[in-house]
């Protein structure tokens, strides 16, 4: 019995475990809100404030040894997140906006079960992003009219057709005299 352990194995050694979540840490500080599973949200919250905090720390700072230790902070963190990107963003736009808060920089939303294996889907994201640029995008998309599944024309797009086919004045051949000429192409 596991009592008292923490942490969730996600179905994966230790060293699987630690890559998964760097990439996705990685990620989420690339891209502000990432989507993942539940249990990996929930898991990587542990892993990713530790660096935050680390990075503001750092920041914060002064006096002769302060550039010794964001040298040091820059490169531990190096451990973890493999990608220079990521860590640039870290220190120079999530770092400084996170530097007034005591911790607690993510939040996880829960988003229901994915369509193909019920798996409880979240989305992760930093809570001090501007929510401006994290919510334009999925609510531009959003705007746009969604397709639908038959193929049954809207009220607007059949007056539109009727209006141009109305100038046209070009009658439609029957389908079955489509299909006979087709036949003969042939």
């Amino acid at each position: 019995m596991r009592h008292g352990v923490k942490g969730r194995k996600l179905g994966r050694t230790a060293s699987h475990r630690a890559a998964t979540l760097g990439g996705l840490a990685t990620s989420l500080l690339l891209h502000k809100r990432i989507r993942t599973t539940e249990a990996k949200a929930k898991e990587m919250r542990h892993f990713v404030e530790p660096i935050i905090t680390r990075a503001k720390r750092s920041l914060a700072l002064s006096g002769v040894d302060a550039a010794a230790a964001k040298i040091h902070a820059r490169r531990e963190i190096g451990k973890i997140i493999k990608d220079e990107a990521a860590i640039k963003s870290l220190f120079t736009e999530i770092a400084p906006r996170v530097e007034n808060r005591a911790g607690g920089y993510t939040r996880v939303v829960k988003l229901g079960y994915r369509h193909g294996d019920n798996a409880e889907m979240a989305v992760i994201e930093l809570v001090d992003w501007n929510e401006a640029e994290t919510v334009a995008a999925p609510a531009a998309r959003m705007a746009k009219p969604r397709p639908t599944r038959n193929k049954a024309k809207t009220a607007e797009a059949k007056l539109a057709e009727a209006e141009a086919g109305a100038s046209e004045d070009k009658p439609k051949k029957p389908r079955a005299a489509r299909k006979k000429k087709a036949e003969a192409a042939e």
